[in-house]
């Protein structure tokens, strides 16, 4: 794809200039007056990448956000992707976490860490500006148990994330914050809130995290278009059927700050690779905003 200038991104800020769910995109129609932006948690982006590369040919996509590629950066597949015609960066680690952005555009320089002086932070946050957009490509940890250690791990990175956001992204700055964020906010997010009311992707204290966070700034995207229960990104697979049954999570987002709301033209959940042979546990969400 055609190389653009490269943004200057640095690490201790960023400048600040500057049911439709149910259905893939196939059939609405391209506009080169908007700007189309997607996630997709992979579960391992080399299991999933014929997944991917089908997708990005069918959905031409400008950015791609991707969580958990579950590779170190010298294994990532980066050949096949730019072969494909396709810009990648990547920020990842061993077996575990992983983020990266695919994109027709090569990205600038790139912020890939939260907790910049933790040279052991896990690859969970990705940072870049495309177009004139500053995108933010989060993996949240999931917790593992109310209990834990891991949990109250994942309240914290919550704090440190709006701590980062109120530093570094004013409110009328144009900017996106994307990715599997591990919160179901309402009991119409999950198909049994009453049974899970303990479970670290509902509990109260996890929602409340996500509600701290985006207060003043951030606006759940896919509800600004779609109110009622039932649209789900996730999808356990130690549950036999759950997809079929659609028992699932809506625990991937995209949040715009007031700019983009503005900009926002149609949101909705690409449920079709799911369904394909094996497949992430979680599918792509996808939006359109005007340029």
């Amino acid at each position: 794809m055609a190389k653009t200038t490269k943004t200057k991104i640095k690490e201790a800020s960023i400048s600040s200039k500057a049911s439709p769910s149910s259905k893939s995109s196939e059939d609405k129609p391209k506009s080169s007056g908007t700007f189309k932006i997607a996630t997709f948690n992979a579960n391992s982006i080399r299991m999933r990448l014929p997944i991917i590369l089908d997708w990005l040919k069918k959905e031409q996509p400008d950015v791609l956000a991707i969580q958990e590629t579950k590779v170190q950066d010298h294994e990532f597949p980066k050949e096949p992707i730019e072969a494909a015609g396709w810009n990648v960066v990547f920020h990842g680690q061993k077996s575990y976490n992983g983020v990266a952005f695919i994109s027709k555009k090569p990205f600038g320089d790139v912020i890939k860490r939260l907790y910049p002086k933790d040279a052991e932070e896990q690859a969970r946050f990705l940072v870049g500006e495309y177009e004139g957009v500053l995108l933010i490509n989060t993996y949240v940890p999931q917790g593992f148990d109310i209990e834990s250690e891991k949990y109250q791990y994942k309240l914290k990175y919550y704090v440190d994330l709006k701590k980062y956001f109120q530093k570094n992204i004013p409110t009328d700055r144009s900017a996106l914050w994307m990715g599997d964020l591990n919160v179901a906010p309402t009991e119409i997010d999950l198909n049994n809130p009453k049974g899970n009311k303990d479970h670290p992707c509902y509990h109260i204290d996890a929602r409340q995290a996500l509600e701290e966070t985006m207060k003043g700034k951030w606006t759940d995207l896919f509800r600004e278009k779609e109110k009622g229960p039932g649209h789900y990104t996730f999808w356990d697979m130690r549950f036999p059927g759950a997809f079929q049954k659609n028992l699932g999570w809506r625990i991937d987002f995209l949040m715009g700050t007031p700019p983009m709301v503005e900009r926002l033209q149609k949101i909705w959940i690409d449920t079709k690779p799911r369904g394909l042979e094996k497949p992430s546990d979680h599918t792509f969400l996808v939006a359109e905003f005007l340029r």
